[in-house]
Formats: C-alpha cells, sequence, structure tokens
C-alpha cells in the first residue's frame, strides 16, 4: 500500500491517522543494519534538511498535521512509505516528495512504527465549570 499525504489528510483524527500509518514493526528490527551510514548521510544533506523545514511549515508544527496537537520538542519527519538502502543509491525521487512525509513528534513517530497505539499522545482533558478534580 502506497500512504500518500492527500489521502491522509482527508483523516480527521490522530487515531485514524495512525491507524493509516502504522507499520505494525518490531523493536530492534532493522531496516539499514551495516548501511545505516547511509541513511546518515541522507539526513544530513542540504536537500534533506530544506525539504524538512517546508514540512514542518506545511503541517503547521502539529503532529501528523492536526490542529491542537503542536509539537514542542524536535519533531521528526516521516516516510509514510519506508525508505529503504535502494530508495537512496538508487536516487528514487519518492523520498524526497512531500507528498509521501508528515511531521510526527518522537512518540507518534515510534508508536507509528513498533504499533504501539497506547504512547499516542491524547487530545486535551475538557475541562467542566466546578471541576476541581485533578487529571
Amino acid at each position: 500500500m502506497i500512504r500518500t499525504y492527500s489521502e491522509l489528510r482527508r483523516l480527521e483524527t490522530l487515531e485514524d491517522r495512525f491507524e493509516y500509518l502504522s507499520l505494525r514493526g518490531k523493536v530492534a528490527e532493522t531496516t539499514f543494519g551495516f548501511d545505516r551510514w547511509l541513511n546518515q548521510e541522507f539526513y544530513r544533506s542540504k536537500q534533506w534538511r530544506d525539504l524538512r523545514h517546508y514540512v514542518i511549515a506545511r503541517d503547521e508544527g502539529c503532529d501528523l498535521g492536526i490542529e491542537g496537537y503542536e509539537i514542542h520538542e524536535r519533531p521528526a519527519i516521516h516516510h509514510m512509505n519506508p525508505m529503504t538502502v535502494s530508495s537512496i543509491v538508487d536516487g528514487d525521487a519518492d523520498i524526497l516528495d512531500p507528498e509521501y512525509l508528515v511531521m510526527t513528534s518522537l512518540l507518534t513517530h515510534n508508536a507509528i512504527h513498533y504499533g504501539d497505539a497506547k504512547i499516542l499522545r491524547r487530545g486535551p482533558i475538557e475541562r467542566k465549570p466546578g471541576d476541581t478534580r485533578l487529571w
């Protein structure tokens, strides 16, 4: 399944977007192994840094681009379709296409990769007049 930002934007909730993106991977499953230097070099490139700034601005600093889920720590830019060694070596244009990228918090990024929705950030707790009980 090819995931796209256009399709993702049609989903309204963080939970729905998480389900769309979830990879249900396993903890410590290697993606680059000994070739990890390739993706590290890619992520240090000017082209990636410029694209990263574009995605952060497009998603308005919000987790999965959802208003009200602002990210206050360093955001991650998630490849919605996992990047591989051959993606980098072969110069696959999709790894630099914003249509296949979304801004996430580190927690959401980990949940997407490892399939743990329990760690997703929840929306604000609704308070009511006279509600004096702490969360």
